[in-house]
């Protein structure tokens, strides 16, 4: 007969997200993962996998959770553009942001930390921003048909420069103590959107 779980995978996988989040996958032991999700490491290893296998779950758990976020905020029936510039503030908004700075955006510690040398991590990074590109375009094209986005601008482009924007915002944010710096150069690229 198998045997129960004797703990919330939910839980725990919420748990070791947040872990990693705050310390990144290298400064992040087996160890460290035990203590905070109160759970064994054979436990661990039989619900998840190994560490790296955890990361991408947490990782994922990330994305979908900031995906459909995004997806609600951009999709909303009406006026389309107030909702991509509510979208981009909230970024400069929680990039300067001393609690939320700090640990800045997990897709995007993830890109720095392991992009250049893990396929996988750089897969998953790229699925994220090829997604959250695609939800900006799709707001911009609806913005453009409804005439509150000039017609000589390029939806598509204009997402990418949105998209690494937002990155960058991140970025800065976590080493800047001037929360002007961000707030500033979203406002010059919003300005864009004029």
């Amino acid at each position: 007969m198998a045997r129960t779980k004797e703990f919330d995978p939910d839980a725990a996988l919420q748990s070791a997200l947040e872990l990693f989040w705050q310390r990144g996958y290298e400064a992040t032991s087996m160890a460290d993962l035990v203590d905070r999700l109160g759970v064994g490491r054979a436990s661990i290893y039989a619900t998840f996998g190994n560490k790296h296998d955890l990361y991408m779950k947490a990782l994922d758990r990330y994305s979908e959770n900031r995906d459909s976020l995004l997806l609600r905020e951009l999709s909303q029936p009406g006026p389309a553009l107030p909702a991509v510039r509510t979208v981009v503030r909230r970024f400069a908004l929680e990039a300067s942001t001393n609690g939320q700075r700090l640990t800045g955006c997990f897709v995007t510690n993830t890109a720095a930390e392991l992009g250049a040398h893990d396929a996988e991590a750089a897969r998953r990074v790229e699925a994220s921003w090829g997604h959250i590109e695609t939800l900006f375009r799709s707001a911009l094209v609806r913005a453009q048909a409804q005439g509150e986005l000039p017609e000589d601008r390029d939806p598509r482009t204009l997402a990418r420069m949105l998209l690494v924007l937002m990155q960058g915002l991140r970025v800065v944010g976590k080493a800047s103590g001037d929360p002007n710096l961000v707030r500033d150069a979203a406002e010059q690229a919003l300005a864009l959107l004029d």
